[in-house]
Protein backbone atom coordinates (compact mmCIF):
# COMPACT_ATOMS: atom_id res chain seq x y z
CA UNK A 1 0.00 0.00 0.00
CA UNK A 2 2.71 2.63 0.95
CA UNK A 3 4.26 2.23 -2.60
CA UNK A 4 0.77 2.59 -3.98
CA UNK A 5 0.84 6.05 -2.76
CA UNK A 6 4.56 6.79 -3.40
CA UNK A 7 3.41 5.99 -7.03
CA UNK A 8 0.48 8.68 -6.64
CA UNK A 9 2.43 11.20 -5.24
CA UNK A 10 5.26 10.98 -7.39
CA UNK A 11 2.41 10.64 -10.28
CA UNK A 12 1.29 14.16 -9.17
CA UNK A 13 4.57 15.98 -8.78
CA UNK A 14 5.03 15.05 -12.83
CA UNK A 15 1.55 16.22 -13.36
CA UNK A 16 2.11 19.16 -11.91
CA UNK A 17 5.32 20.24 -13.08
CA UNK A 18 3.96 18.99 -16.66
CA UNK A 19 0.89 21.45 -16.39
CA UNK A 20 3.39 24.25 -15.43
CA UNK A 21 5.30 23.69 -18.11
CA UNK A 22 2.35 23.64 -20.49
CA UNK A 23 1.54 27.24 -19.13
CA UNK A 24 5.06 28.43 -19.66
CA UNK A 25 4.95 26.94 -23.10
CA UNK A 26 1.80 28.79 -24.03
CA UNK A 27 3.05 31.99 -22.68
CA UNK A 28 6.04 32.18 -24.67
CA UNK A 29 4.91 32.49 -27.82
CA UNK A 30 2.01 35.06 -26.59
CA UNK A 31 4.87 36.87 -25.29
CA UNK A 32 6.37 36.76 -28.22
CA UNK A 33 3.15 37.75 -30.25
CA UNK A 34 2.70 40.37 -27.75
CA UNK A 35 6.36 42.11 -28.82
CA UNK A 36 5.81 41.82 -32.52
CA UNK A 37 2.48 43.48 -31.80
CA UNK A 38 4.05 46.20 -29.73
CA UNK A 39 6.69 47.14 -32.49
CA UNK A 40 3.87 47.61 -34.86
CA UNK A 41 1.79 49.55 -32.95
CA UNK A 42 2.48 52.79 -31.61
CA UNK A 43 0.37 55.25 -29.15
CA UNK A 44 -1.37 57.03 -32.09
CA UNK A 45 -2.95 53.59 -32.85
CA UNK A 46 -4.98 54.32 -29.42
CA UNK A 47 -3.86 54.20 -25.85
CA UNK A 48 -5.76 51.62 -24.91
CA UNK A 49 -4.73 49.38 -27.51
CA UNK A 50 -1.12 50.04 -27.10
CA UNK A 51 -1.22 49.88 -22.96
CA UNK A 52 -2.88 46.68 -23.22
CA UNK A 53 -0.49 44.85 -25.93
CA UNK A 54 2.10 45.88 -23.57
CA UNK A 55 0.51 44.11 -20.44
CA UNK A 56 -0.16 40.95 -22.09
CA UNK A 57 3.38 41.38 -23.15
CA UNK A 58 4.47 41.41 -19.30
CA UNK A 59 1.93 39.24 -18.27
CA UNK A 60 3.33 36.52 -20.25
CA UNK A 61 6.60 37.12 -19.30
CA UNK A 62 6.24 37.26 -15.87
CA UNK A 63 4.44 33.61 -15.67
CA UNK A 64 6.96 32.33 -17.97
CA UNK A 65 9.88 33.74 -16.08
CA UNK A 66 8.24 33.25 -12.43
CA UNK A 67 6.05 30.21 -12.22
CA UNK A 68 8.94 27.84 -12.68
CA UNK A 69 10.50 29.33 -10.10
CA UNK A 70 7.32 28.46 -8.03
CA UNK A 71 7.36 24.58 -8.28
CA UNK A 72 9.51 23.84 -5.20
CA UNK A 73 6.42 25.57 -3.12
CA UNK A 74 3.97 24.57 -4.91
CA UNK A 75 4.98 20.80 -4.49
CA UNK A 76 5.71 21.43 -0.54
CA UNK A 77 2.51 22.77 0.14
CA UNK A 78 0.47 19.88 -1.48
CA UNK A 79 2.94 17.51 0.21
CA UNK A 80 1.45 19.17 3.41
CA UNK A 81 -2.05 19.06 2.07
CA UNK A 82 -2.07 15.44 1.58
CA UNK A 83 -1.41 15.13 5.34
CA UNK A 84 -3.06 17.26 7.26
CA UNK A 85 -6.27 17.64 4.92
CA UNK A 86 -5.94 14.32 2.97
CA UNK A 87 -10.44 14.49 2.12
CA UNK A 88 -9.35 17.69 -0.20
CA UNK A 89 -8.80 17.58 -3.64
CA UNK A 90 -5.22 17.97 -3.98
CA UNK A 91 -4.91 19.44 -7.83
CA UNK A 92 -7.87 21.73 -6.32
CA UNK A 93 -5.83 23.16 -3.79
CA UNK A 94 -2.66 23.27 -5.97
CA UNK A 95 -4.25 25.18 -8.28
CA UNK A 96 -6.20 27.67 -5.58
CA UNK A 97 -1.94 28.07 -4.48
CA UNK A 98 -1.21 28.37 -8.62
CA UNK A 99 -3.46 31.29 -8.95
CA UNK A 100 -2.65 33.12 -5.58
CA UNK A 101 1.19 33.35 -6.66
CA UNK A 102 -0.18 34.57 -10.11
CA UNK A 103 -2.01 36.92 -9.01
CA UNK A 104 0.81 38.85 -7.12
CA UNK A 105 2.72 38.71 -10.59
CA UNK A 106 -0.23 39.84 -12.16
CA UNK A 107 -0.59 43.20 -10.19
CA UNK A 108 3.77 43.50 -10.92
CA UNK A 109 3.21 42.98 -14.73
CA UNK A 110 0.21 45.75 -14.43
CA UNK A 111 2.37 48.10 -12.52
CA UNK A 112 5.14 47.22 -14.70
CA UNK A 113 2.88 48.42 -17.59
CA UNK A 114 2.26 51.80 -16.61
CA UNK A 115 5.90 52.44 -16.04
CA UNK A 116 6.55 51.15 -19.40
CA UNK A 117 4.14 53.44 -21.16
CA UNK A 118 5.30 56.30 -19.19
CA UNK A 119 8.95 55.82 -19.76
CA UNK A 120 8.33 55.16 -23.88
CA UNK A 121 6.45 58.39 -23.79
CA UNK A 122 9.49 60.65 -21.30
CA UNK A 123 12.34 58.39 -22.45
CA UNK A 124 14.09 57.38 -25.94
CA UNK A 125 13.88 53.69 -26.15
CA UNK A 126 15.14 51.33 -28.40
CA UNK A 127 13.34 48.93 -30.51
CA UNK A 128 13.93 46.25 -27.78
CA UNK A 129 12.40 48.79 -25.06
CA UNK A 130 16.05 49.02 -23.93
CA UNK A 131 16.56 52.77 -22.70
CA UNK A 132 19.07 54.31 -24.33
CA UNK A 133 20.07 57.42 -21.85
CA UNK A 134 23.23 55.60 -19.97
CA UNK A 135 22.60 57.78 -16.52
CA UNK A 136 19.65 56.04 -16.08
CA UNK A 137 21.10 52.46 -16.91
CA UNK A 138 23.92 53.42 -14.10
CA UNK A 139 20.77 54.39 -11.62
CA UNK A 140 18.64 51.10 -12.55
CA UNK A 141 22.16 49.15 -12.48
CA UNK A 142 23.03 50.51 -9.46
CA UNK A 143 19.65 50.27 -7.55
CA UNK A 144 19.30 46.73 -8.46
CA UNK A 145 22.97 45.89 -7.52
CA UNK A 146 22.31 47.68 -3.56
CA UNK A 147 19.17 46.01 -3.07
CA UNK A 148 21.05 42.63 -3.33
CA UNK A 149 22.89 43.44 -0.67
CA UNK A 150 19.91 44.69 1.78
CA UNK A 151 18.31 42.48 4.65
CA UNK A 152 15.30 42.70 2.79
CA UNK A 153 16.59 40.73 -0.41
CA UNK A 154 18.31 37.94 1.94
CA UNK A 155 14.89 37.42 4.24
CA UNK A 156 12.77 37.41 1.11
CA UNK A 157 15.35 35.00 -0.60
CA UNK A 158 15.15 32.77 2.43
CA UNK A 159 11.30 32.38 2.06
CA UNK A 160 11.74 31.12 -1.00
CA UNK A 161 14.38 28.85 -1.13
CA UNK A 162 12.75 27.56 2.63
CA UNK A 163 9.32 27.51 0.97
CA UNK A 164 7.21 26.56 4.13
CA UNK A 165 4.51 28.61 3.72
CA UNK A 166 2.76 28.92 6.85
CA UNK A 167 4.38 28.99 10.62
CA UNK A 168 3.82 26.01 13.10
CA UNK A 169 0.09 26.22 14.21
CA UNK A 170 -1.12 28.78 11.27
CA UNK A 171 -2.51 25.48 8.96
CA UNK A 172 -5.69 26.02 7.29
CA UNK A 173 -7.75 23.54 5.24
CA UNK A 174 -9.18 24.73 2.18
CA UNK A 175 -9.01 26.34 -1.13
CA UNK A 176 -9.03 29.79 0.06
CA UNK A 177 -6.24 28.86 2.81
CA UNK A 178 -4.40 27.41 -0.28
CA UNK A 179 -4.65 30.45 -2.28
CA UNK A 180 -4.03 32.89 0.61
CA UNK A 181 -0.50 30.93 1.19
CA UNK A 182 0.07 31.43 -2.54
CA UNK A 183 -0.29 35.30 -2.55
CA UNK A 184 1.77 35.22 0.23
CA UNK A 185 4.74 33.48 -1.13
CA UNK A 186 3.98 35.66 -4.23
CA UNK A 187 5.28 39.03 -2.34
CA UNK A 188 8.27 37.09 -1.05
CA UNK A 189 9.19 36.09 -4.57
CA UNK A 190 8.36 39.84 -5.80
CA UNK A 191 10.26 41.11 -2.95
CA UNK A 192 13.07 38.27 -4.05
CA UNK A 193 12.95 39.39 -7.36
CA UNK A 194 10.79 42.04 -8.48
CA UNK A 195 13.94 44.84 -8.22
CA UNK A 196 15.97 43.05 -10.78
CA UNK A 197 13.34 43.05 -13.11
CA UNK A 198 14.41 46.71 -13.43
CA UNK A 199 17.34 45.29 -15.49
CA UNK A 200 14.66 44.20 -18.26
CA UNK A 201 14.22 47.91 -19.31
CA UNK A 202 18.25 48.62 -19.29
CA UNK A 203 18.86 45.12 -21.70
CA UNK A 204 15.67 45.35 -23.11
CA UNK A 205 12.12 44.24 -22.47
CA UNK A 206 11.30 42.47 -25.51
CA UNK A 207 15.24 41.24 -25.80
CA UNK A 208 14.43 37.64 -25.54
CA UNK A 209 18.58 36.38 -24.69
CA UNK A 210 18.35 39.24 -21.81
CA UNK A 211 14.78 37.85 -20.27
CA UNK A 212 16.36 34.44 -21.04
CA UNK A 213 19.27 35.26 -18.67
CA UNK A 214 17.71 36.93 -16.27
CA UNK A 215 15.02 34.19 -16.04
CA UNK A 216 17.79 31.58 -15.62
CA UNK A 217 19.21 33.83 -12.85
CA UNK A 218 16.53 33.87 -10.48
CA UNK A 219 15.70 30.16 -10.73
CA UNK A 220 20.05 29.78 -9.98
CA UNK A 221 19.23 31.68 -7.40
CA UNK A 222 16.47 30.62 -5.30
CA UNK A 223 17.49 26.80 -5.92
CA UNK A 224 20.96 26.93 -4.71
CA UNK A 225 21.70 26.94 -1.01
CA UNK A 226 21.43 30.28 0.49
CA UNK A 227 24.92 29.93 2.32
CA UNK A 228 26.49 30.28 -0.96
CA UNK A 229 25.41 34.29 -0.80
CA UNK A 230 24.86 34.72 -4.68
CA UNK A 231 22.92 37.40 -4.42
CA UNK A 232 25.16 39.09 -2.77
CA UNK A 233 28.19 38.33 -5.17
CA UNK A 234 25.51 39.26 -8.08
CA UNK A 235 25.14 42.78 -6.08
CA UNK A 236 28.66 43.23 -6.07
CA UNK A 237 29.12 42.94 -10.21
CA UNK A 238 26.02 44.91 -10.25
CA UNK A 239 27.59 47.67 -8.86
CA UNK A 240 31.10 47.24 -10.31
CA UNK A 241 28.76 47.42 -13.90
CA UNK A 242 27.09 50.56 -12.85
CA UNK A 243 30.50 52.01 -11.85
CA UNK A 244 32.39 51.27 -15.56
CA UNK A 245 29.30 52.37 -17.07
CA UNK A 246 29.63 56.16 -15.63
CA UNK A 247 33.03 55.71 -16.07
CA UNK A 248 32.12 55.93 -19.44
CA UNK A 249 30.08 58.77 -19.45
CA UNK A 250 33.38 60.89 -17.61
CA UNK A 251 36.14 59.48 -19.72
CA UNK A 252 34.37 58.06 -22.86
CA UNK A 253 37.08 56.25 -23.88
CA UNK A 254 36.95 53.98 -21.18
CA UNK A 255 34.58 52.24 -23.09
CA UNK A 256 36.40 51.08 -25.87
Amino acid sequence: MSGFFAALYQHQRLVTIASLAIVVGLCVPAMQWSGDQVMMTDLAAGQLLYSTLIFIMWWTMMMAMMLPTAVPALLTDAAIARKWSPSESATALQVAFAFGYATVWSAFALLATFVNVAAGQAIQMTMMMAITSKIIGVLLLLIAGLYQLTPAKQACLVKCQSPIPFRPGEWRAGRAASFERGLRHGLYCTGCCGPLMLLLFYGGVMEANWIGGLALYVLIEKLIPARWRLHQFTGVLLILWAAWLAATLIWPQAGN
